[in-house]
């Protein structure tokens, strides 16, 4: 079992920087088994992938939020990093990071989520 939290401001102003971190317990973010993805869910739409991160470092981003997409991370404290810049009303959602296993070709491990309100 692999528990992921998110944290972050509930609460972001538009043209800001949308900021979250993912703490993961129970496994290493470095761990060649994985990659590590940011996943969000807008109100009445379905999940929207936005990033990853892959245990060397190496990142990928959808080609639709890639200008606007950094994904880092500290393996001191073994979190992930979500920055998302310019952000509108559009970009609320429910924001999710999830661990993508190799072996299985699937995310199995995800956090519960935390919501991010785009409001001035």
């Amino acid at each position: 079992q692999v528990p992921l939290q998110e944290s972050g401001p509930g609460l972001v102003k538009p043209a800001q920087t949308l900021s979250l971190t993912c703490t993961v317990s129970g496994d290493s973010i470095t761990s060649n088994c994985c990659s590590w993805s940011w996943i969000r869910q807008p109100p009445g739409k379905g999940l929207e992938w936005i990033g990853n991160i892959r245990y060397s470092g190496d990142t990928y981003y959808s080609p639709s939020l890639k200008s606007r997409t950094s994904i880092s991370r500290d393996t001191s404290k073994n979190q992930l990093t979500l920055q998302l810049s310019s952000v509108t009303p559009e970009d609320t959602a429910i924001y999710y990071c999830a661990r993508y296993s190799r072996a299985l070709a699937a995310m199995d491990y995800w956090g519960k989520g935390t919501l991010v309100t785009v409001s001035s």
